[in-house]
């Protein structure tokens, strides 16, 4: 699957009126994840307990999150794309409407925060790409490679050759078959379309990847097409994907989820791939 935000595709949260063309030459392929039907990393991923102890931790980080994007583009979402592909998460995570309007009123009040991209590599191999937002860049490093070397990781550079930015845009799978998703990539503008699934209730979902200057577009195509826009954001979205085999997908899930517990990690994407 792609990048993933630990918040739980807070990944991490984000019109233009557009006449598609086709072009001279233009092929949508399915990804790896659609040929083969639903990702099972998505279902080991983000396994967490005790569940109110996990939500409390996502909330927390929304928080955050948001209170450096009302820092950095204003509180108002009109004009802070930022803040509405964030506001518009919080929305599809049931974050509480009290949390977002003391995170936008008490933003200027909060520490300067930095963001931070770390590069690992985990179990079996895989690469993975940490971000981090903290007022103490030393204490977060200090804390990621903590948690790598305990479960099986460690600090990698190069990792991020392996990740483009992309805009994906997420819609509910249900009822759309592999054929009509593709003509909507096609329509929509998009570069490809992955079939996962929700990370709470395993309801199908549709990823739409598009170049990161196209994402308004490709969304607001999406929803001239008919289509219930979830969330678009800009990911980090892998070139090549790397099948594990079930003792290694346990091992980067148990990975993964201790790194989602760092205070100052936000999003976490990886190259995992689950073995058909």
């Amino acid at each position: 699957m792609a990048g993933r935000m630990v918040l739980g595709t807070i990944r991490t949260m984000r019109p233009i009126d557009r006449v598609w063309r086709y072009p001279p030459v233009r092929a949508v392929h399915p990804s790896p994840a659609l040929c083969a039907g639903h990702n099972k990393w998505s279902k080991v991923k983000h396994i967490k307990g005790p569940k109110d102890e996990a939500r409390g931790r996502m909330i927390a980080k929304f928080v955050m999150l948001i209170k450096n994007v009302v820092k950095e583009g204003g509180p108002n979402p009109d004009m802070n794309l930022n803040l509405a592909h964030l506001l518009e998460q919080c929305r599809n995570k049931n974050v509480p409407k009290a949390s977002i309007e003391n995170a936008i009123k008490n933003a200027e009040k909060a520490k300067p925060m930095s963001q931070f991209m770390f590069e690992a590599r985990g179990p079996g191999g895989c690469l993975l790409l940490i971000e981090v937002l903290t007022d103490n860049s030393t204490r977060s490093k200090q804390d990621v490679r903590s948690v790598l070397s305990k479960n099986g990781g460690m600090l990698s550079e190069g990792a991020r050759y392996n990740f483009s930015k992309k805009g994906v845009v997420v819609v509910p799978g249900q009822n759309v078959t592999a054929d009509r998703a593709l003509e909507l990539a096609i329509e929509a503008g998009a570069e490809d379309v992955q079939e996962t699934e929700d990370e709470e209730d395993d309801t199908p979902l549709l990823r739409f990847i598009c170049d990161d200057a196209d994402l308004r577009k490709v969304r607001t195509s999406l929803e001239e097409l008919g289509m219930k826009v979830m969330s678009s954001d800009s990911e980090f979205v892998p070139r090549d994907f790397l099948p594990l085999d079930q003792a290694q997908l346990e091992a980067a899930s148990a990975l993964v989820e201790a790194l989602g517990d760092c205070p100052d990690v936000v999003r976490v994407w990886d190259n995992i791939q689950a073995l058909s």
